[in-house]
Formats: structure tokens, C-alpha cells, sequence
């Protein structure tokens, strides 16, 4: 492969470090420098595998930062971007949605500034990948698929941010011609998942035998992805995709949040060698949060006709895969659930 550096933002957190890992594993040749600024969701320790390899480098910092950005595009000399720093929680964002216009706005906005400023004699060979989400699509009705020309519709704070940063990506490469792509997927799943989220919050609280908060009934639909092919499909987005299109990612994989959760427990149960049922008591049906959307559902057809990419695992196999990787790594899950996120979390589930 020809020689490139790559600055991939957000890559300490949970998606975003199977991509760093990836690439740096698959393309010795290339710089990968990782921009994070370490919050709560972001994670050294999911790097521990690659972070002494000779073409990888770690930058704590904010995307928000323009001195910052300007000195990494200068020294590394970047000629690629793979954008997946931001706010990302939804009900984070009911709570604070200032934070969220400014990370995911205001930091795109700046990324996009910058890798202007320095490729504009020259965007041969040079391109601005930003990850999006589903999520700005809004809900999807009974029996509709998300394709990339499905018109955008964002219920929550954190989707109304990301699409304003799509908007401007796209706005970038027709205002300015810089190269761009987006990519919009599905409900990730998988290793090193920060676990406010779902499927991991929901082992975490099977293991130490907490309830299972569920949203309103558990009707809600979500289309889940194994983060590792999601890295797979940003690989082949980057190095293959048409500059100027949008590409959705989706693991085919349709289930009502109550059916995944009944799932997982059945999954627990065994693994910990608990009778039948054991985990299923735990569940709490709680207050449904505002602005949640029905159901997402994402039509993949043109990065699989385009770009050759399919999911590799089936769901259940893949959410095996993650149950096996929790239970083997406690100690990490101990280390990032301690301190102001169970605080957080308790209070938000319980109402105190």
C-alpha cells in the first residue's frame, strides 16, 4: 500500500478503537495518529494491544482545539481523516444539549476547517471521512429500510447534532471540493463497548445481579452491527468509497429491545451457570425517555453492490462473541463502570 497518514479522531473510544486497531494491524506502512480527548467513554486501555507498534501515535487532545488540529495536520503531514470523535449518548444529551452542538458541530466544523486549509492547493489523494449514524434518519415506519436517500429527520439532541455535521461535510465538498464521504450505521454491539449502552449494561448488570432497566415496554427496534465488521465496512468506505457519497452500514439484524434483553439473559444464565429464568426476573420496565424513536432500519444494499462489504457473523454468534469477551475481561468493566458514571447512571434509572 502507498505510504499515508491517517488522523483518526475518537480513537480511544469504543468503535473507534477497533478502527485504530485495524488499521494500524493491516497497514504498516501508514502513520495512524489518534486524536482523543479522553472523556468518559474514551479508553487507553482498549489499546493496549497496538499501542507500541511503530506506526501508531497517541495525541490527547480536543477537537475544539483549532491550534491543535492545525499543529497534527502540519507535523504528520495527514493526508486522511477518519472522523469519529463526538458526543454520542443520547440521554446525555437531554441532559446537556450545548455540549453536544459544540463537539459534534463545532468540532467538525473545525476538523473540516483545517484539512481545508492544508489540502486546498492539492486534494489529489486526500480525503475526509466522517461517521455519522441512523439516528438523524429519525424513526423508520413499518416495513421501510433507511437508504441513503432517506430524508433526515433527528429526534434527540445527540442526532440533530450529527446531522447538522453531516450537512457541513456535505457542504464542504460541494462549496469547496474538498473530498468527502459519510458513513451512517447501525446500533453497534461488540468488545470495549462503554456500557451505558444496551447490550453491555445489561451484562454488567446480569453479572452483579442489578436490574435491568428497559425503556417503556422493550417495543422499541434497533438494526444491531458487530463493531468489528463496522470497522471492516470504515476500511473499505475509506480506501474504496466515491468521494461525495453517503454510505449506510447495517447489520441486517432486526430486535425489539425486550426480545435482545430476554436473549442476553438466557445467553448469562448459562454462561454463569444459573437456573433458567434467573436473569429474566431482573428486568425493569422504566419511564421512556422523550423523543425515542420506534425503530431503525438500514438498507446496506450499496456498500455490499458497490464495495463488496457483508456483515461476517450472524447476531446471536456475534453477541456470543461479546457476552465471552465481558466475562473474560471484568477487570476492565470493573475499572470504567467505578466513580461518576454508576452516580450518574443510578440516579437516572431509579429517579433519586
Amino acid at each position: 500500500m502507498t505510504k499515508r497518514q491517517i488522523l483518526i479522531t475518537g480513537g480511544a473510544g469504543f468503535i473507534g478503537s477497533h478502527v485504530v486497531r485495524l488499521f494500524v494491524n493491516k497497514y504498516p506502512d501508514y502513520k495512524i495518529v489518534n486524536l482523543d480527548k479522553l472523556t468518559y467513554a474514551g479508553n487507553l486501555e482498549n489499546l493496549r494491544d497496538v499501542e507500541n507498534q511503530p506506526n501508531y501515535i497517541f495525541q490527547k487532545g480536543d477537537i475544539l482545539d483549532q491550534d491543535l488540529l492545525a499543529d497534527i495536520f502540519k507535523t504528520h503531514q495527514i493526508d486522511g481523516v477518519v472522523h469519529l470523535a463526538a458526543e454520542s449518548h443520547v440521554d446525555r444529551s437531554l441532559e446537556n444539549p450545548a455540549e453536544f452542538a459544540y463537539t459534534n458541530i463545532i468540532g467538525t466544523l473545525n476538523l473540516l476547517k483545517t484539512a481545508h486549509t492544508f489540502w486546498k492547493s492539492n486534494f489529489e489523494g486526500k480525503m475526509f471521512y466522517h461517521i455519522s449514524t441512523d439516528e438523524v434518519y429519525g424513526s423508520a415506519h413499518d416495513g421501510s429500510f433507511f437508504t441513503e436517500e432517506t430524508h433526515i429527520d433527528p429526534q434527540s439532541p445527540y442526532s440533530a447534532s450529527k446531522a447538522s455535521s453531516d450537512h457541513f461535510v456535505t457542504a464542504f465538498n460541494n462549496s469547496y471540493g474538498l473530498p468527502t464521504l459519510i458513513s451512517r450505521c447501525s446500533n453497534n454491539y461488540g468488545p470495549f463497548h462503554f456500557p451505558e449502552k444496551l447490550i453491555p449494561l445489561m451484562i454488567n448488570n446480569i453479572i452483579n445481579n442489578k436490574p435491568l432497566p428497559v425503556y417503556g415496554k422493550g417495543e422499541n427496534i434497533r438494526d444491531w452491527l458487530f463493531v468489528v465488521d463496522h470497522a471492516r465496512a470504515i476500511d473499505s468506505i475509506f480506501h474504496g468509497g466515491k468521494a461525495g457519497q453517503v454510505y449506510n452500514i447495517g447489520g441486517n439484524n432486526e430486535w425489539k429491545n425486550i426480545d435482545l434483553v430476554k436473549l442476553l439473559c438466557s445467553i448469562m444464565d448459562k454462561k454463569l451457570n444459573r437456573s433458567e429464568g434467573t436473569s429474566e426476573r431482573l428486568i425493569t420496565y422504566v419511564k421512556d425517555r422523550p423523543g425515542h424513536d420506534l425503530r431503525y432500519a438500514i438498507d446496506a444494499s450499496k456498500l455490499k453492490r458497490e464495495l463488496g462489504w457483508t456483515p461476517s457473523v450472524t447476531f446471536e454468534v456475534g453477541l456470543e462473541k461479546t457476552v465471552d469477551w465481558y466475562l473474560a475481561n471484568q477487570d476492565w468493566l470493573k475499572n470504567v463502570t467505578s466513580g461518576n458514571y454508576m452516580n450518574y447512571y443510578e440516579k437516572m434509572y431509579t429517579g433519586r
